[in-house]
């Protein structure tokens, strides 16, 4: 167990020994921290030489698309029971990341250059591979300390930072969306169904702050 303050944190528990479960939930874990790592290494490069947001989605995407994706085997991991998380609260915390990464920000070119897109990746980036570590060690036995520090003490800035840099992101892309009428199901069709994305994105924001 990880020890924080002289008091003992519960390490991040399997319901089955198996050490095969065990290999890959470390494989995995290993695998995400090295991703989420470079992508800072080339967020972090690209901040310093260009000193401005624009190019720096085209820079870090094809990690971000990666291993945010990979994100969604968690939920496979919670449903079976190679973890011990919650599997609904899960699914609601990847798929939110998800659909920005993709409904938003890679569907939506203009949203690319907002300052949003530089809060929101900063925070994650840095907020993975923080949990990542702190899983990868876990699985070991023992969280060196100033990892659980990090993973407790970081949250309280990194949480609003990446808030508000999502909600920036998903207001940025609302323009372009009204104007192609992205993702638009308009009457008359075969579904008979219509649908509005540039309305369900206004209440998504509207909602979104709550369901953090």
């Amino acid at each position: 167990m990880a020890t924080k303050g002289g008091k003992k944190v519960p390490a991040q528990s399997t319901d089955s020994g198996d050490g095969l479960s065990v290999a890959y939930l470390v494989a995995y874990n290993v695998l995400q921290m090295i991703g989420w790592t470079l992508l800072m290494f080339k967020l972090v490069y690209h901040m310093v030489m260009e000193r401005t947001v624009v190019g720096l989605y085209d820079e870090v995407s094809t990690f971000l698309n990666i291993f945010q994706t990979a994100a969604v085997l968690e939920i496979l991991h919670c449903a079976l029971g190679l973890v011990k998380s919650n599997v609904v609260l899960t699914a609601f915390q990847v798929f939110s990341r998800v659909f920005l990464t993709w409904a938003i920000t890679y569907s939506v070119p203009s949203s690319q250059t907002s300052y949003g897109v530089f809060l929101f990746i900063t925070a994650w980036t840095i907020t993975e591979i923080i949990r990542y570590s702190f899983y990868f060690f876990n699985l070991l036995g023992g969280v060196p300390a100033i990892i659980v520090w990090c993973r407790y003490t970081f949250f309280i800035v990194l949480y609003p930072i990446g808030v508000t840099g999502e909600l920036i992101t998903v207001y940025s892309s609302l323009k372009e969306v009204q104007a192609k009428k992205l993702y638009f199901l308009q009457l008359p069709n075969a579904a008979n169904v219509a649908f509005n994305y540039y309305y369900f994105l206004i209440f998504f924001m509207i909602m979104y702050i709550p369901s953090k």
